[in-house]
């Protein structure tokens, strides 16, 4: 009998086995494994029993909850209830005869915020604080972004020189930055008068020149955020895509409005947004420079008005009232970056 003969011979159970598989076609492995089992048997029974059983703080929405709730609870205590404070003072009439126990509070409603809205004072700072908030964030980021593209094309030693004075810049705490900047353009003393001939000329008087000296101030110590954040944005854009335009023909500028701004997108929506919220509780820089608002409150935006009016004039529940008003307008910020980033296909 030739090996043929034997490899067509009946089985143990008189059942013929039928021609032998191909090994290079992968069939050895099939007729095993249906030996073995029903389909969807023991093996797929077993996933599904394990899947069944698990906790669903562990295989459900709650664990990345469980991650969070340790910064949860320290947010919590940090920021909701000093809110809830801030919410609940301004509902009341809340001066130093209330602190100090002299006459009892008593619930003054939406007193405060009636007060506030019926001031033009109001309106005006409020004016003012968004007119240079805006001054202030388009500033910082023309100058954080011209900076950023300057990054990558100078050589090494030029651009860790620029990052060192740019990191240097973003450390100096507000009150000592304040304070040079106050020196520098002194009228007495300063450099700035000198090399610009403006003899004894008083940056702080007047109200468009004193805003603008502060202005310089805040993007000197805002811009260098902007900057490492769009450099580090501009070194993740593909190569290719740069020499590409470049080999097209385009310019710098026509580079940047439409090869690196619409790539750099998600990136310059949250260096906007924070810098609109930074720059719109700017507190330090005018009470420093401006000597708390400057001359008769020409200066005022709407953290140092409620400073003056919490603190100066006793006033704790309209002070209160200006602070939930400010809280309501960023959140109105946060909410458009959300939905920004919503539009933007982010996953939040």
């Amino acid at each position: 009998m030739n090996d043929r003969t034997e490899a067509a011979a009946p089985g143990p159970a008189g059942l013929s086995p039928g021609p032998s598989p191909d090994p290079a076609a992968g069939g050895a492995g099939e007729p095993r494994a249906a030996a073995a089992g029903p389909p969807g048997g023991k093996a797929r029974g077993g996933r599904r029993r394990g899947a069944a059983g698990a906790s669903p703080l562990v295989s459900g929405g709650w664990t990345p909850w469980l991650y969070l709730a340790p910064a949860l609870v320290v947010l919590g205590g940090l920021l909701v209830y000093p809110i809830y404070q801030l919410g609940l003072i301004s509902f009341f009439e809340y001066t130093q005869a209330q602190v100090s126990g002299g006459q009892p509070t008593t619930f003054e409603g939406f007193g405060n915020y009636a007060t506030l809205f019926g001031d033009p004072q109001f309106w005006q700072v409020l004016l003012a604080t968004v007119l240079f908030a805006a001054a202030c964030v388009v500033s910082t980021l023309a100058v954080g972004c011209a900076l950023a593209v300057l990054l990558t094309r100078v050589r090494a030693v030029p651009r860790l020189a620029l990052m060192l004075a740019a990191l240097g810049a973003w450390a100096t705490p507000a009150v000592t930055g304040s304070t040079v900047w106050l020196f520098l353009f002194d009228p007495d003393f300063g450099p700035v008068n000198r090399l610009l001939g403006l003899g004894d000329h008083a940056w702080t008087y007047g109200r468009t020149s004193a805003f603008f000296l502060v202005l310089l101030e805040v993007v000197w110590c805002s811009f260098p955020f902007v900057m490492v954040t769009v450099y580090a944005g501009i070194r993740a854009v593909p190569s290719e895509v740069l020499e590409a335009a470049s080999l097209d023909g385009a310019s710098q500028w026509r580079i940047w409005r439409s090869v690196l701004a619409p790539m750099l997108r998600p990136i310059l929506v949250v260096v906007t947004i924070q810098s609109v919220i930074w720059d719109f509780k700017v507190f330090t820089q005018i009470y420093v420079m401006t000597g708390g608002g400057g001359i008769a409150g020409q200066n005022l935006v709407l953290n140092v008005y409620a400073y003056q009016q919490a603190f100066a004039s006793s006033q704790y529940g309209l002070g209160s009232a200006i602070g939930v008003v400010m809280l309501l307008i960023l959140l109105a910020v946060t909410l458009v970056y959300l939905r920004l980033l919503r539009w933007q296909g982010e996953e939040l």
